[in-house]
């Protein structure tokens, strides 16, 4: 089939690629409106990422359109009705909560329900960070005060962080970064991956897949390599300078960061449930009831910390000294770095579906869809085992706490006439390059051969934004902090 037989609505051309295996499932659509060509394009059933494109005459624009559709013909592309051919369905993480066999319950000092079962969870030293099923993340102080809402487009798969930056996997397949005052979509994952795990390294991001597929995408949404590994639902994905970490139902296996060679395989004692990292270690949380640590350098088993039941996430403090896990019996254990068990508690909710440690405390998500403070002190886990624990603090919502929605049009961002002052703010600028919009910065003071991580929804040829502040990153690129704003 040519090009020019592909359905056509008015100056609208849409094709869909969906392969029954279980591989592809994306569309393609490209419209012509005199000399300007939009192309739409993603997994069938979400709105999928925008590009456009101006040309000096509505001549050449047709013919950049038609070598764009031709290409996708080529690669297996069909025409279609939009609407015909359903999404094909996320996978949610199937899992099951039994009471606690523990003696007694966990001193939790304050817990913050979501409404909805949660994975996603990150804690650092100013806020606490928990993301639900529905969408929604919420941003919290250590003391339990709820500060700030996103309501993302799908339901929340996990929570990463990046030096300072903090983003947010969704369902949707797209990544959002929710490090400015209003949250946008910095990665858009390949279309027929089923994402179960991220990590993001440098600014380089490294998803885990139902199928065992590991995916590595830089800072401009670029495929830089992929690897398939020996197992499927591959749960764990951790990433250093050195090599990415791909836990899966056969193991642990270790690839060089470039992607040019696999470093280690490490088969471990039942499928990986869950992943964590230390410099030297890395941490496998697995279905048959253990904990192993796993050495960076060779994958060899350093230590085992036996649970009671299948674990289903685990975290450790700084440097490994203690080992923490939570087992699918709504029940948190503390061991020290050698494997002897400390300490067994439930939860007083859930099982802990995700977890994190930071000074002295234990912070879970659980199944029942709540964000847990839990003292992890010595003098607070006696107590806690005698029986004594705090009655913990129920969180609620502030009633005008703010909502922040992503940016998702170039109408939906504020203009401004004026170049800002030096000093208040920074000027950077869309440009066509290679067929791809790219954005630079224009102020004085920064390197101009290096790209912005910028929203790809308002990405238009020749446009220029004004951002409150951009910060250098490891890698050679820049990362946006504070509100976008458009200069007209």
């Amino acid at each position: 089939m040519s090009a020019a037989q592909a359905r056509q609505s008015g100056n609208t051309t849409y094709l869909e690629l969906s392969q029954e295996s279980g591989g592809a499932h994306k569309f393609y659509e490209v419209t012509v409106e005199g000399t300007t060509v939009s192309v739409r394009y993603g997994r069938i059933g979400v709105d999928g990422q925008r590009q456009t494109s101006a040309f000096p005459t509505v001549e050449k624009a047709n013919v950049a359109a038609a070598k764009k559709i031709a290409e996708k013909v080529r690669k297996g592309y069909a025409p279609a009705v939009q609407g015909q051919r359903a999404a094909r369905p996320v996978t949610h993480r199937q899992v099951t909560s039994a009471p606690s066999t523990a003696r007694a319950t966990a001193p939790v000092l304050w817990r913050f329900r979501t409404g909805a079962s949660a994975f996603g969870i990150h804690v650092d030293e100013d806020r606490c960070w928990v993301g639900n099923q529905h969408g929604s993340v919420y941003n919290l102080s250590h003391d339990g005060e709820v500060l700030a809402h996103y309501s993302l487009p799908d339901g929340v798969k996990c929570l990463v962080a990046d030096d300072f930056w903090i983003y947010a996997g969704c369902d949707d397949g797209r990544v959002y970064d929710l490090s400015s005052k209003v949250p946008f979509a910095a990665y858009e994952i390949a279309a027929e991956v089923d994402i179960f795990w991220l990590d993001i390294h440098a600014g380089v991001l490294n998803v885990s897949d139902r199928n065992g597929g590991l995916t590595v995408i830089d800072h401009e949404d670029e495929l830089q390599w992929s690897r398939n590994s020996s197992g499927d639902n591959a749960w764990m994905v951790r990433a250093d300078d050195h090599a990415v970490y791909h836990g899966h139902s056969r193991g642990v296996t270790a690839y060089a960061a470039d992607g040019t060679s696999q470093l280690w395989h490490t088969a471990t004692n039942g499928n990986v449930l869950f992943g964590w990292q230390e410099e030297n270690a890395v941490y496998a949380g697995t279905g048959r009831r253990v904990v192993q640590r796993l050495a960076k350098s060779d994958g060899r088993i350093e230590a085992s910390y036996a649970c009671d039941a299948a674990v289903y996430s685990c975290a450790t403090s700084p440097g490994g000294r203690y080992v923490f896990a939570g087992d699918s019996a709504s029940s948190v254990y503390c061991f020290t770095a050698d494997g002897t068990r400390l300490w067994k508690l439930g939860t007083g909710g859930g099982s802990a579906l995700s977890m994190q440690y930071h000074d002295e405390r234990l912070y879970i998500v659980s199944t029942d869809g709540s964000l847990a403070c839990i003292d992890a002190s010595e003098a607070a886990i006696n107590a806690a085992q005698s029986g004594t624990v705090p009655v913990a603090a129920d969180i609620k919502l502030a009633a005008a706490l703010p909502t922040y929605a992503p940016l998702t049009t170039a109408a939906s961002v504020a203009t401004v006439s004026a170049v800002p002052a030096p000093g208040s703010g920074v000027v950077v600028e869309c440009t066509q390059e290679g067929g791809r919009v790219r954005v630079h910065v224009v102020s004085e003071g920064y390197e101009p051969s290096w790209n912005v991580q910028f929203p790809r929804a308002i990405r238009q040829p020749g446009a220029r934004y004004v951002v409150d502040a951009l910060h250098s990153s490891v890698g050679g690129f820049y990362r946006v902090r504070g509100e976008i704003r458009r200069l007209v």
